[in-house]
């Protein structure tokens, strides 16, 4: 999880620094996915402490699930988003600055899903 908030942290100042002005489609797009996949960590990991509970311990593997599925999500976003990138900016610094913002914003999906594999981990070596 400290993954998740220091590449949270990292995206902010790379805005900063590279001094983005605009913000994409894609950059609300990826921003949106990975903050419902941190609430999704938060809930998980609240009913970390009630997983003895079959009832529970299902709840959990549910919202494990959903993680999955805004990762995946991300990852489409991210596809299209480096597509059109690619194909559509002719400023090779813009390019090369919102590749590795969307890079940033794709990460956090990606170590939230991390966190979600080892919470079932966690649920299926208990029960």
């Amino acid at each position: 999880m400290d993954d998740v908030v220091d590449l949270i942290q990292d995206s902010a100042e790379t805005m900063s620094l590279y001094n983005v002005r605009t913000m994409t489609e894609e950059i609300f797009l990826l921003t949106d996915l990975g903050v419902k996949c941190c609430a999704r960590v938060n809930d998980a990991v609240k009913l970390m402490d009630k997983l003895a509970d079959a009832h529970t311990a299902e709840g959990a593997l549910k919202t494990c699930q959903e993680i999955d599925l805004l990762e995946s999500d991300a990852d489409h976003v991210m596809r299209r988003a480096m597509s059109k990138l690619f194909r559509e900016e002719e400023d090779v610094r813009e390019l090369i600055k919102l590749k590795a913002i969307y890079e940033l914003l794709e990460t956090i999906t990606d170590k939230c899903e991390d966190v979600a594999n080892l919470i079932e981990g966690i649920i299926l070596e208990n029960s």
